[in-house]
């Protein structure tokens, strides 16, 4: 495993190093799939998001400036393949296990099992008709774990719009979930 900085990394592949740009598809190959199937809820199309993510990346390493770190521009890129994939066609379900995965499930008692898919059923629904940036800021916060400069870089909005568009996320997915309280 290599332990050279994501800089060297740009660096080396912006040059044409192949191995280089390998080691970033290793490090962040896996947070880009997660993030792509919970935008696009398909495996298949998860997996072209993300290829076409990384064709991107591949041919754009050079303009990278390091002004958000590599992973939040792969993000973005992913995220910008998603939007376009989503416009063309109908929003389709999620079918996440890190949303069930919010949810405490105990197995000793079935009912409240029940209760909890049904309850994740309704989380999925309630996401899946939400905008697609809100969409994205509340995945990449609440499942991801970015800080808003990160969630702005990998949307392409600043801060303050990805905080406004986190809180309508809330919101909506609040006033949708109010039953389940």
């Amino acid at each position: 495993m290599s332990t050279r900085s994501d800089r060297a990394l740009v660096r080396d592949a912006a040059l044409g190093d192949k191995r280089a740009f390998s080691e970033v598809v290793d490090r962040y190959g896996a947070d880009m799939y997660r993030f792509a199937f919970r935008m696009v809820a398909d495996e298949h199309d998860a997996r072209d998001v993300v290829q076409e993510a990384l064709v991107s990346a591949w041919k754009n390493i050079g303009t990278f400036e390091a002004r958000s770190s590599l992973r939040t521009w792969l993000y973005r890129l992913v995220n910008r393949r998603a939007v376009d994939l989503q416009r063309r066609r109908k929003p389709t379900p999620t079918d996440d296990e890190a949303i069930q995965g919010l949810l405490q499930r105990a197995s000793d008692d079935p009912e409240r099992d029940a209760i909890g898919s049904a309850m994740v059923r309704a989380l999925q629904a309630a996401l899946d008709e939400l905008p697609t940036t809100q969409r994205a800021a509340w995945i990449l916060r609440e499942i991801e774990g970015l800080s808003y400069d990160e969630i702005a870089q990998a949307v392409g909005t600043t801060p303050d719009s990805a905080r406004g568009h986190l809180q309508r996320a809330r919101t909506s997915l609040a006033g949708r979930m109010e039953s389940w309280r």
